[in-house]
């Protein structure tokens, strides 16, 4: 059965913050790189939304885009982490998938033999494309669309090609940026047999209700509803309203 028919039914538990449960654990820095040198820390993580009940679990690769892993020194890293931080999700919603009930326990584990779905989750990288960079410099932009565009196709082929269900657009506070991506996947789905189903989640800056280019979510909505496979769209990280 697929995600939207399953949505037609039930409504469809999506995971907690990634970045949390990091933190909780004691680390800091380049949390994606723990795709590549803690994957068991991030398999567990997953483990542990689905054993809460999460339907769909996302992927540990907010940052994994060659823009946000400039500031790191690990542009060239960011496809390998995009790549194995969905292969860490697939293997641990698979999991699931096959368990099987304990014979010792009357109640069914959360784990028990049941769909989990992978979110390839996609930051809106560290730049703006609507935001001067330098004040003084109204005009100036670090980053151009193409070069943003490009990022996100990278990420967006390595997230499908490891085993990501749909993609995951989140933190959104640059409908332009957003708009990047969707491009880029877009661009993605011409080469695939079943296009890309992706959710949407935006990000409120200030008690007024905009994004932090000013744009409400009525005008984000529909500078971005063009997408012909847009899932949902919806809220996170935001100030109460």
């Amino acid at each position: 059965m697929s995600i939207e028919e399953q949505l037609s039914q039930r409504i469809l538990i999506l995971d907690g913050a990634m970045g949390t449960k990091i933190q909780s654990l004691g680390l800091t820095g380049n949390n994606d790189a723990l795709c590549l040198t803690q994957p068991d820390i991030i398999a567990n993580i997953h483990r542990q939304y689905i054993e809460a009940g999460a339907d769909i679990i996302s992927t540990n690769t907010f940052s994994s885009n060659r823009i946000s892993q400039q500031e790191y020194g690990c542009a060239d890293k960011a496809r390998q982490m995009a790549l194995e931080g969905a292969r860490i999700a697939r293997r641990v919603a698979d999991e699931a998938l096959a368990s099987h009930p304990s014979p010792h326990t009357s109640h069914p584990s959360p784990l028990t033999s049941r769909k989990i779905w992978v979110a390839g989750s996609m930051g809106p990288t560290s730049k703006s494309l609507s935001l001067a960079s330098d004040m003084n410099n109204p005009a100036l932009r670090t980053v151009d669309f193409d070069e943003m565009a490009a990022a996100y196709y990278e990420q967006a082929e390595a997230l499908m090609e490891g085993g990501a269900d749909l993609l995951l657009l989140e933190t959104c506070y640059d409908a332009l940026n957003t708009k990047a991506a969707l491009y880029a996947i877009q661009q993605l789905n011409e080469h695939r047999e079943k296009p890309i189903q992706v959710m949407v989640s935006a990000t409120i800056n200030d008690r007024s209700g905009r994004t932090l280019t000013g744009q409400t979510l009525e005008a984000f909505f529909v500078s971005i509803s063009h997408y012909p496979h847009l899932l949902s769209f919806g809220l996170n990280c935001s100030f109460g309203v």
